[in-house]
């Protein structure tokens, strides 16, 4: 990958906090390797969904440090009042050709883990430069817990929608993939925040209006096109007709394309969401839409989402009727809704509560997340932490923790660690010096003196997610 020497990222010596700078001087004498791990001490979820590392080793930890990165370095930290390791540096390039000499272990991408456990861990392979580990917390720990956070609430809410479609559909598998859409891009920090998220979404499902997601799981996961979209209005090119013409506008909308088989979008509340209902799709439109032979998708985008998605989908019903499934649920004909507006996990659920209460499938509505999926998640959102377990000091290994008196949930793990399954498959964090013949080690090395040496396709990590995906139910009350 060429790099463009102007690039915030470009330097992997200036992508760490500035307390690191000094941290090569700080250590015992003697010490030769600095071993961590990576957790999520708890927080909003019982589970996690392992994703994202790949993205980083392929497009930050694979390039060299060169000579002109160390200049760069150390000309901005004496400005900036640290004390840079430049000889320990220029070494590390003399002698390892600047690529890092660090093992990286981890579990394969897309693994459902019980929280308080080990992820991921790194340790340096050359003693000359165990200071390497640490320095290196501040982007492995960012590039593990944004992309793993959004996962997991995108697998939690993956997990509610399957409850739903299980009681009151009858094809779930067909369904779930364009349940949730990502409508994200416009409300997170960075354009690499819209890609690493969009793409941790689209682990769990298949639609998605984020293209940098596309272009990211393409070039990190090796995946041809991971998510789809729908021809889709907005507010401006309906109101933009004239609230005069708001017939006009649907109407155009159907004509261009309502095709056989084709599903379509349109934003109706840009004036009385329950007019446009009743009046113009249910009344003046309906023929249209009906021999269109297309789906409609009406979406409301205000008020509150449990009470106006039931009512939409009350006067769709009475407007283009129904069809009783196998299941017992009413099928709207011809329409479907999708609530973009003010979701998260819990109006999420309320949602199909409501629809399942007024026997009413989940196959009626689909929804649309944006900031709430992409953006309204931190480090704190799971506790993630990334610690110094272990160090070998003068050839002997010695146990690294901390335990605060103030706050025991912040208390580290002891020694060098991986993680395995117990007699009754469980999975569980344990030292690596007590597995034993019978037991299996979860954790894999992906990364190893500055080289990748284990990947995973985007395909493979949607199975394993998929596969552990009913742990991430967040409430197991009845429906």
């Amino acid at each position: 990958m060429t790099r463009n020497p102007t690039s915030l990222g470009g330097n992997l010596l200036l992508r760490t906090d500035s307390y690191k700078v000094s941290h090569w001087m700080q250590y015992p004498p003697g010490t030769q390797t600095v071993f961590s791990y990576i957790e999520s001490r708890g927080g909003a979820f019982s589970h996690s969904v392992f994703f994202g590392l790949q993205a980083y080793l392929r497009e930050y930890l694979s390039t060299p440090v060169t000579v002109e990165d160390v200049d760069e370095a150390a000309a901005l930290m004496a400005l900036h009042g640290e004390p840079f390791n430049r000889e320990g540096w220029l070494r590390l390039i003399e002698k390892h050709g600047g690529l890092m000499p660090v093992r990286i272990r981890a579990m394969p991408e897309g693994s459902v883990v019980p929280v308080h456990n080990v992820l991921a861990t790194i340790e340096n392979t050359d003693p000359e430069f165990f200071w390497v580990t640490s320095f290196l917390e501040t982007e492995l720990l960012r590039a593990i817990w944004y992309p793993t956070t959004v996962a997991t609430l995108s697998g939690a809410a993956k997990a509610t929608l399957m409850r739903y479609l299980d009681a009151t559909c009858e094809d779930p598998a067909a369904q779930i993939g364009f349940k949730l859409h990502d409508f994200g891009a416009r409300g997170v920090s960075s354009l690499e925040s819209a890609a690493l998220g969009g793409m941790a979404h689209l682990v769990n499902f298949l639609g998605t209006d984020t293209i940098a997601a596309l272009v990211a799981a393409r070039r990190y996961y090796d995946c041809d096109v991971a998510g789809f979209s729908i021809p889709a209005a907005e507010h401006s090119t309906i109101t933009g007709w004239g609230r005069d013409k708001e017939s006009s506008a649907y109407r155009n909308m159907v004509e261009q394309f309502g095709k056989p088989g084709a599903i379509f979008a349109v934003v109706s509340d840009s004036y009385d969401i329950f007019n446009a209902c009743d009046q113009i799709w249910g009344t003046e439109l309906k023929d249209l839409v009906v021999q269109s032979g297309a789906t409609l998708v009406v979406r409301p985008d205000s008020g509150d989402p449990a009470e106006t998605v039931l009512k939409v989908v009350r006067i769709l019903a009475a407007r283009f009727g129904t069809t009783r499934n196998t299941k017992g649920y009413l099928v709207l004909n011809n329409v479907r809704v999708i609530q973009g507006d003010g979701i998260n996990l819990d109006s999420l659920r309320l949602v199909l509560s409501n629809l399942f209460h007024n026997g009413f499938s989940a196959e009626n509505v689909a929804f649309g997340m944006g900031g709430g999926l992409l953006q309204q998640v931190n480090r704190d959102t799971m506790q993630w932490a990334m610690k110094c377990s272990a160090m070998q000091v003068n050839g002997e290994w010695r146990d690294v923790y901390k335990a605060p008196v103030g706050d025991m949930s912040k208390a580290s793990k002891k020694g060098r660690l991986t993680l395995t399954r117990d007699a009754k498959g469980a999975m569980q964090t344990q030292r690596i010096e007590t597995l034993d013949a019978t037991q299996t080690d979860l954790l894999e090395t992906v990364f190893e003196d500055g080289r990748i040496v284990r990947q995973t396709t985007f395909d493979a990590v949607r199975e394993r997610a998929a596969a552990g995906a009913r742990a991430l139910v967040t409430s197991r009350a009845p429906l």
